[in-house]
């Protein structure tokens, strides 16, 4: 069983400490990140600082702590964030807490530690959920090897081209009635189309003939995947058993965070949820989640299976829920998601309207409302004292 179930920083914190987690830019966040190269050296000698400029953006990094065992190889804990830019801002409050409470419960001895901060530091600095070409980083991780069909499919999710005049209005967004407004019209007109577990598949799965569309997943592998990719395989090389843990929010109860699995993983829900002690775990599928082409986690799985078969991975999503999982609740998210896309490419003349937009678009990711991040917190520690215990990951 795990040893707690509520972290000391929430156990003992007070509104501040909470508060404090979660940064207020990229920069703060990314400087804190990399001063915590001194609490984990306190644990693994071994510990470095990596980092990859983007090339094509000055002053913005992917950066990681990475640290070796001292004596065997035995096990990874890998821990990610950023993959969509501005869930970073949680993601980094998630990394702060699993420094500050847990590498003390960790072995150095058999135990390697890899965190990630950032994969998207473009979207975490700009507050955009995608990179700078506009491609969503968790709908370009295809894994192409024995497959016929091309990696970027451009003919793929013909749907989602149905819903085009819905999801990507080609034009500057009017004042904030007027935006609710015409996105309510044309929203009653295509739910009268498709019923909506359908509907919300065909748009979220994601799309490749779109460049300046939502849930765009680009048409060739991106930068910041590829150094992920190159980061994760040399990490796993040398271990028997991998733990991955990615990072994100928007999806799922407002007060409640969910670990996601992938489809792959061969453990069922339930028998996790007895084993991590923890009440809220799906399978990114179509029952109980929503299945997505070009997934990290898929990735992952189809990575070890193919290079690394003699290894033990376990890999999850730590989903933190926002606005909430009723219908209205993801229509909003829906409503968020493309007046966000259509402001960056159009604009508007309304500056009422623009900052609307951007508050709902920040309280789809990182809701600023002290019990939501004080519950999110909670539920991380939760979850991670039920893994780190079942995978056999703390101290003896």
């Amino acid at each position: 069983m795990p040893r707690s179930s509520i972290s000391p920083i929430t156990r003992q914190g007070t509104a501040s400490r909470i508060a404090a987690l979660f940064p207020r830019s990229y920069e703060g966040s990314r400087a804190r990140f990399r001063q915590n190269l001194d609490r984990v050296q306190q644990f693994w000698s071994s510990a470095r600082l990596g980092a990859h400029r983007i090339s094509s953006q000055e002053g913005l990094t992917i950066d990681w702590i990475q640290a070796d065992p001292r004596l065997s190889y035995e096990r990874i804990l890998i821990l990610t964030t950023g993959e969509h830019g501005i869930e970073a801002f949680v993601g980094s409050a998630i990394l702060q807490v699993l420094i500050d409470d847990y590498l003390p419960r960790l072995a150095p001895a058999d135990t390697g530690l890899l965190l990630v901060h950032a994969i998207n530091p473009w979207g975490m600095k700009y507050r955009r959920r995608v990179n700078s070409q506009n491609v969503d980083l968790n709908r370009n991780f295809i894994w192409t090897e024995g497959k016929a069909e091309p990696a970027y499919d451009t003919a793929l999710n013909p749907a989602y081209r149905q819903l085009s005049s819905l999801l990507n209005p080609q034009k500057a967004v009017r004042h904030q009635i007027a935006s609710a407004l015409s996105f309510s019209i044309r929203l009653a007109k295509n739910l009268l189309r498709f019923d909506f577990s359908d509907f919300w598949k065909n748009i979220v799965i994601g799309q490749y003939h779109d460049p300046q569309g939502i849930y765009y997943g680009g048409s060739e592998l991106q930068e910041e995947a590829q150094i992920l990719i190159d980061l994760l395989r040399e990490q796993i090389t040398p271990y028997r058993q991998v733990l991955v843990i990615d990072v994100h929010t928007g999806f799922g109860p407002r007060y409640q965070m969910s670990l996601i699995n992938s489809a792959l993983e061969l453990r069922e829900s339930a028998s996790l949820a007895r084993e991590f002690n923890y009440p809220c775990i799906l399978k990114a599928n179509s029952k109980d989640f929503y299945p997505v082409r070009g997934d990290l986690l898929d990735y992952l799985y189809n990575l070890v299976n193919t290079e690394f078969p003699d290894v033990g991975l376990f890999a999850t999503t730590f989903e933190f829920g926002t606005f909430g999982d009723s219908i209205p609740a993801m229509l909003r998210d829906l409503r968020a998601t493309i007046l966000e896309n259509q402001l960056y490419w159009y604009g508007t003349l309304s500056n009422s309207a623009r900052i609307w937009i951007q508050r709902e678009f920040e309280e789809l990711y990182f809701p600023g409302e002290l019990k939501w991040r004080v519950k999110a917190i909670e539920d991380a520690c939760r979850a991670l004292d039920g893994i780190l215990e079942a995978e056999g990951f703390f101290r003896n």
